[in-house]
């Protein structure tokens, strides 16, 4: 095939003077050559050649073969009259689709525009009613936040109180070092730096400085003992391998212990935490009053939010069908039909799809993600006939490479089909796609007008 894309015919007209015919048939992708070079050895005469006087055979062949490339250019123009018919259709519908489109969304704007103001109007209603909720709410919190203030408070009391054993009313290092809780290193003894972690700065801590600073640091380690919580620990090492044994053995125990009592318990359980239940459901968090002035603002943001739905899948809409206008679907509206179509194409690794003026894509026939070649760019075909060729570009980028793209080579078919793949750079894509929209009616005419071969 020759990428001019060019029929050429050669013949003699008389068997002593040679004449060439040429048919060019541009642009639809079939091509074929046939040279005939003085097919009677009239240019051979000079140099004493013999040759065979064929021109009657391979004529015939020209012949046949320009036959069948002419019908099937024939059929490919008028199947690209059909498919231009189709575009041209379907460009229409849209058309109307958008101007319906645009009065649908006017009149969604609106009914959300209703449905807001109802919501607002809810809400307001809604929110005077929740607001003596709110400080009931507040000061039940602000009330457990003290008693909880309060009752630490306490317990900071009772352990300056027991820490301070001489009851002067301030704890010193040395009462702090008699306390065991506070071996940090498990030495046996609470050294004098062990001390400094709660003193700080201090030398000696009154009841303020041990509520605000000396108390904080010294909890976990009374929790500690008490066995109320335990820090993280690294992992074992050898000499302490059996206490993580006995604890998880202990663990263990509890657990089997908790489930027991569960499994004795367990349908009193069931039957007073149902009665609870009950109880809940019966027991109303507001007043009627309130209650319904809730319900009629959900229903209300219900009604917005089904309104605002609306408006923006119209206007979703109405930017697809805006962006399938602004496409360059041919001169005469015939590569619209191809558009939501997708092709496919197998070599013995990947599969390849097509979507003209969507997207390029690949996949592993093994199985895994697809890997975008490119999206819809432009035409990027020769002067002479921009749609002889199609940009996909902005793809994936390849490791340590640019973005992949994909450029699909148009040829004139009867049929729509994806034939050939080929990556002659890397991360860059050839297609080879044959359709009906790109047969041309002048090479059918051409064809069919060299009757004298």
């Amino acid at each position: 095939m020759s990428q001019e894309h060019r029929l050429v015919l050669m013949a003699h007209s008389t068997a002593q003077t040679p004449a060439i015919d040429r048919l060019t048939f541009h642009p639809h992708g079939l091509m074929m050559a046939f040279v005939v070079d003085c097919c009677d050895a009239s240019d051979e005469y000079v140099s004493q050649a013999t040759c065979v006087n064929n021109c009657n055979e391979l004529g015939k062949v020209a012949r046949v073969e320009a036959q069948k490339l002419a019908r099937l250019i024939k059929l490919g123009y008028e199947m690209r009259l059909q498919l231009s018919k189709k575009g041209k259709e379907l460009k229409e519908e849209k058309k109307e689709r958008l101007e319906q489109l645009e009065k649908d969304k006017a009149e969604a704007d609106s009914v959300r525009k209703e449905k807001e103001a109802l919501k607002i109007a809810a809400e307001e209603l809604e929110n005077v009613a929740l607001e003596k909720y709110r400080k009931i709410e507040e000061e039940v919190k602000r009330k457990e936040q003290e008693e909880e203030k309060r009752a630490s408070e306490q317990e900071a009391f009772e352990h300056f109180h027991r820490l301070d054993a001489n009851q002067d009313g301030k704890i010193q290092m040395s009462e702090i070092q008699t306390q065991q809780t506070f071996d940090q290193n498990k030495d046996g003894a609470v050294s004098e730096d062990e001390t400094k972690l709660f003193f700080g700065s201090n030398d000696e801590l009154n009841w303020e400085d041990f509520l605000a600073s000396g108390w904080p640091r010294m909890k976990p380690f009374l929790m500690l003992d008490k066995g109320l919580f335990k820090p993280p620990t690294s992992e074992p090492t050898l000499d302490s391998a059996a206490e993580p044994v006995l604890e998880s053995d202990a663990t263990t125990q509890e657990e089997e212990e908790e489930e027991e009592q569960e499994e004795q318990g367990g349908p009193e359980e069931e039957e007073e935490e149902e009665e609870e239940g009950q109880k809940t459901e019966k027991t109303p968090l507001y007043d009627e009053e309130t209650q319904q002035l809730i319900d009629e603002a959900s229903k209300a943001r219900s009604a917005f939010e089904e309104a605002d739905r609306a408006v923006r899948d119209v206007q979703r809409e109405i930017r697809q069908i805006q962006e399938s206008l602004e496409k360059d679907y041919g001169v005469e509206e015939e590569f619209a039909p191809l558009d939501g179509e997708c092709f496919e194409y197998t070599d013995f690794e990947y599969i390849y799809k097509l979507c003209p003026f969507d997207q390029v894509i690949q996949r592993p026939k093994s199985g895994g993600a697809d890997t975008r070649l490119g999206t819809w760019s432009n035409w990027v075909g020769p002067e002479e006939n921009k749609y002889l060729e199609m940009l996909y570009d902005k793809g994936q980028s390849c490791w340590n490479g640019p973005q992949r793209s994909t450029r699909v080579k148009m040829r004139c078919g009867t049929e729509n089909a994806l034939t050939s793949v080929s990556e002659p750079n890397r991360c860059e894509y050839v297609f080879e796609f044959v359709t009906p929209s790109i047969c041309q009616l002048v090479e059918a005419t051409e064809a069919q007008g060299h009757d004298e071969l």
